[in-house]
């Protein structure tokens, strides 16, 4: 593997600002695992029989961002917490309205994975902490190191942990925005975005907001108050502001004011998830050649997709398919 990959950080991060700053790339890998599952043929299977299309199409997508970005630092953020989030403890409904992943996906979850070890990619996943919750923690760290973070997902609650160095990228629409730009697309700033779902809810989370409370509202509310305790605490002033429906928004603010304060630690992404020993910077270590064989093997990758990982590895192809 090049050297590139390979230098080590120095031991003090200069000060550094914008794009001077060194890239962290945080993957939300579950969002693009998904996607390959549902949008790839079932025509790929394992030496054993089992479908790999999601293996297959999140292969690509992370080919496709290794050759583009070639990043330094990078951290694989997988779901493991299905059905055991700290959030359930909360809130036992929380992502009840998922059905459960079949078995048949869950085993590609694990050869994903695989594949990220194999590359040198530090993967990150715990099984009380979402993927949200390890990126979130991962670029808390990151930033003391004088990094900034790019984080790759689509998933507006990733939102939420824009600072003014970082940026978000929706890489399947090759769409990219920082913090200034979360208002166009979301109605509320970077900041909001966990007190703006505490009041509109979260349909695909089952977060269930505050009754009554649409998007529209919540964004008219945190625009006038700031915060979701700011308006809690100034309840009062609510059916005085001119909207349709300000006094029954009050009322329900009133009637629901716990749920809100619930909601708002669902939708809050932990910045102290345990990260299973890895640490900042997250430099990619050199890649293990017999892992990426036995992957290979595995996966039954044909030979353009073994060329394009053995180049964003770093190993020699030639040499992997020489017979032994």
């Amino acid at each position: 593997m090049s050297d590139r990959y390979l230098d080590a950080a120095p031991a003090t991060a200069p000060v550094l600002e914008g794009a001077a700053r060194p890239a962290l790339y945080l993957v939300d890998a579950s969002l693009y695992v998904f996607r390959a599952w549902h949008s790839m043929p079932d025509e790929f299977h394992d030496a054993d029989g089992w479908p790999t299309n999601a293996v297959h199409g999140f292969a690509r997508f992370l080919l496709d961002l290794l050759e583009r970005e070639r990043p330094l630092h990078i951290a694989i953020a997988f779901d493991e917490a299905l059905d055991s989030c700290f959030r359930n403890a909360l809130y036992p409904a929380y992502k009840a309205n998922r059905a459960p992943a079949p078995e048949e996906l869950r085993r590609q979850f694990g050869q994903c994975k695989a594949l990220c070890s194999a590359l040198g990619l530090v993967v990150l996943a715990h099984s009380e902490y979402e993927a949200d919750d390890l990126i979130g923690s991962a670029l808390h760290l990151a930033r003391a190191g004088g990094h900034r973070g790019v984080i790759v997902s689509a998933d507006k609650d990733l939102s939420q942990l824009l600072d003014e160095h970082d940026e978000q990228w929706d890489f399947a629409r090759g769409q990219r925005w920082g913090m200034a730009g979360v208002r166009a697309r979301h109605g509320v700033e970077a900041r909001q975005i966990a007190d703006y779902l505490a009041l509109a809810g979260d349909a695909i989370d089952n977060i269930p907001g505050v009754p009554g409370i649409g998007a529209k509202t919540a964004a008219v509310l945190l625009a006038h108050f700031g915060s979701l305790d700011a308006l809690l605490a100034r309840i009062d002033e609510v059916s005085y502001l001119r909207f349709r429906g300000a006094a029954q928004a009050a009322v329900k603010l009133r009637l629901h004011r716990e749920q809100a304060l619930l909601c708002r630690q669902l939708a809050t992404i932990a910045l102290d998830a345990p990260l299973a020993g890895h640490a900042p910077p997250f430099l990619r270590i050199a890649a293990d050649g017999a892992a990426m064989l036995a992957v290979c093997e595995a996966m039954r990758f044909g030979p353009m997709t073994r060329r394009r990982l053995y180049a964003a590895a770093g190993l020699d192809f030639a040499a992997s398919s020489l017979p032994s």
